[in-house]
């Protein structure tokens, strides 16, 4: 199957990536990232990047392939992805996209909306008042005209908060309205998707167990040394879930215990939105871990079929 991608998707610390190593050794694969934080390459331990050991096992494209500070768009991610891809098939490989970023695996398998190109003007004015008035302003504009988008984004995503604002003040129509054409047009890829799932008890169990790994292993030094190295506060990327949380801590707006706290339910609330996301995808077949005693060997049975 090589010409069809296969991907394996779902929420945060569900484990992707155990799964998608086994698959790769056992069908010649090359892993694509479907993640929007892992291709900065100086955020490890808080995007729980895959250790270098897991990325010898397997080789991945699209991690570690910017800069924090440099701007990184949607449309730059299709373009790269698209050119692993292509590089992988021409190898004669197959690939595989293992992430959990529902409008990246969207983008590359149904492309990018025909939205309006970036008005420059428009967007810092919005930045600006994003850094006057605090993006949760924003986040209530966004919410009066165009709720859909609103629920989807969540309010300290300042990029896609914006976006979604310039998209309705530069046509009139909401950007959730826009997408719509995602369902009307035709795959870039043929492609097979599995999305994994478990009892959302026991995802959450997983998610704070993930956190204080992170903690363990440095997650506040690594973004001490961030700041130290001149890095902004509210450089997008900052902004995401397990930064921010400790940016406030070090910064004396909560205690080292809230910190956690707030970076655990984040945590929780990203992965019900992921799941939110690839639920509205009729084209996942969901494999839920916690009731299948082998995954790898499921979802190689199922392609195999």
């Amino acid at each position: 199957m090589t010409s069809r991608l296969l991907c394996l998707l779902g929420p945060t610390a569900v484990g992707k990536t155990a799964v998608a190593i086994q698959l790769a050794q056992r069908l010649n694969a090359e892993i694509v990232s479907v993640d929007s934080r892992q291709i900065y390459r100086q955020m490890d331990i808080g995007t729980a990047k895959p250790a270098p050991e897991e990325q010898q096992a397997a080789r991945h494209h699209l991690i570690d392939c910017a800069d924090i500070a440099q701007p990184f768009s949607v449309a730059d991610y299709q373009s790269l992805a698209d050119a692993a891809i292509t590089d992988i098939q021409n190898r004669g490989k197959q690939v595989l996209l293992v992430g959990g970023a529902g409008l990246y695996f969207r983008v590359i398998v149904d492309g990018l909306f025909e939205g309006p190109g970036a008005d420059t003007t428009l967007r810092e004015q919005l930045e600006r008042e994003a850094d006057q008035l605090g993006v949760e302003i924003l986040h209530e504009r966004l919410r009066a005209c165009d709720p859909v988008s609103a629920k989807r984004i969540h309010p300290n995503n300042v990029v896609r908060v914006i976006r979604a604002l310039e998209v309705y003040e530069l046509t009139g129509t909401p950007m959730s309205e826009h997408q719509q054409q995602w369902q009307h047009q035709h795959q870039r890829y043929p492609f097979t998707a599995f999305c994994l799932t478990m009892p959302r008890a026991l995802l959450y169990q997983r998610i704070e167990q993930r956190v204080d790994v992170m903690l363990a292993n440095g997650l506040v030094a690594e973004v001490e040394s961030l700041l130290a190295a001149g890095y902004a506060r509210d450089t997008p990327a900052l902004r995401s879930f397990g930064y921010r949380e400790v940016i406030d801590h070090l910064d004396g707006k909560c205690t080292y215990l809230e910190a956690v706290a707030q970076l655990k339910q984040n945590t929780r609330r990203f992965a019900k939105r992921q799941l939110t996301w690839f639920r509205k995808d009729a084209r996942m077949e969901w494999v839920d871990r916690s009731a299948i005693s082998d995954v790898v060997d499921y979802i190689m049975r199922t392609v195999n079929r």
